[in-house]
């Protein structure tokens, strides 16, 4: 039996045979195993050569029936866009990858009848276990599952990777307050979105701490169900037209920071020369606007990863379940860029003399 003459995959029995090695070593070294490090870097060379000389596929079939899974995860998310959902879904991606699984995706729009239905559907489709991105999910079915964000309890055994919104309401303001900033516009989240109400709690304490007074003429709310930055242009629109004035705004995130931008423009303000602005989450995109975009720094590639490493955990070593913990708490950075500056002279008076 040599290479050129075979045509259809060949076993691994069968290439464990050819090599004079166990399948047990065969398999180790080519599902990639952690247990698989330990043998000799030249033994593996061997191994992998054969399997492409011998078109060796392994059998995942026979694979999930002897594991009796399925090494395929779902996950939950309200859209595929620009920013949280997508580069979350680039950790969870990387990390298994690493494992030897995939992933399902299914949007939910945020509506209630698909919020109910998925995790069945997902469950019907023999998934190991689930990952909540953004997403309200009680653990009403009986698998694994881990929210970034998104669950509003532990209840069920659903784990949660959350970021310290306390400590990066604090980065936000401190930063504000440091350039001179008093008269602060707030752009909170829409009203389904798991974050917006611890948030906007954080930066009430935050702000009472840093003896902040807000205005309820300064805060509007995301109100459209879009992922767009036009949801940031027609609040800012909204904060404008208050006639309240403000040197600064700190938006919900970075998507509706960068609309901000644009109406500010289109209300003839500069920034940061007359209003400072400051997102959430330093997506890619930020970094390239114009001015830059001064950012609170979620690392949510990072909780992706975590989510799923957490996840994986409670699949394959459920008697260990007890033992991990409810919440895993990650923190936040500030980004510093070119849309933040110091409160001009004109901003702190412009009160008075209106």
């Amino acid at each position: 039996m040599t290479a050129a003459t075979t045509e259809r995959s060949i076993a691994l029995k069968d290439l464990a045979k050819h090599l004079g090695l166990s399948p047990t070593t065969l398999s180790l070294v080519l599902n990639d195993s952690p247990a698989g490090a330990s043998i000799p870097q030249e033994t593996r060379d061997r191994i992998f050569a054969a399997a492409r000389g011998f078109n060796y596929r392994p059998n995942y079939l026979a694979r999930s029936l002897r594991a009796q899974r399925s090494f395929t995860i779902g996950v939950l998310v309200p859209e595929l866009s620009e920013g949280y959902s997508a580069l979350v879904l680039s950790g969870i991606e990387s990390f298994l990858l690493t494992r030897g699984y995939v992933y399902i995706v299914a949007s939910h729009r945020h509506k209630p009848n698909l919020l109910a239905h998925l995790p069945k559907f997902l469950l019907e489709r023999h998934v190991d276990g689930l990952i909540g991105v953004d997403t309200a999910y009680d653990g009403g079915v009986a698998l694994p599952a881990v929210c970034v964000s998104g669950s509003s309890s532990t209840a069920d055994g659903v784990r949660r990777v959350v970021l310290n919104h306390a400590r990066a309401a604090q980065l936000a303001l401190q930063h504000l307050c440091d350039l001179g900033h008093k008269q602060i516009a707030f752009i909170k989240g829409q009203e389904f979105s798991a974050d917006t109400k611890i948030r906007w709690e954080c930066i009430r304490s935050a702000a009472r701490a840093l003896g902040l007074r807000i205005s309820k003429k300064l805060v509007a709310q995301l109100s459209a169900d879009s992922p767009l930055s036009s949801t940031g242009f027609q609040a800012t629109e909204e904060l404008l037209a208050s006639g309240e004035p403000f040197s600064a705004l700190f938006a919900f995130n970075d998507i509706s920071a960068i609309g901000a931008m644009r109406a500010l423009r289109c209300a003839g303000k500069r920034v940061p020369e007359d209003v400072s602005v400051v997102g959430f989450d330093n997506i890619p995109s930020g970094a390239y606007q114009s001015p830059s975009l001064t950012t609170v720094e979620q690392p949510l590639q990072q909780m992706g990863c975590m989510a799923a490493e957490v996840l994986l955990g409670l699949i394959e070593r459920p008697n260990t379940a007890a033992d991990v913990p409810a919440e895993f708490a990650v923190e936040p950075s500030l980004i510093v860029r070119e849309s933040t500056g110091p409160c001009a002279p004109v901003n702190l008076t412009k009160r008075q003399h209106s």
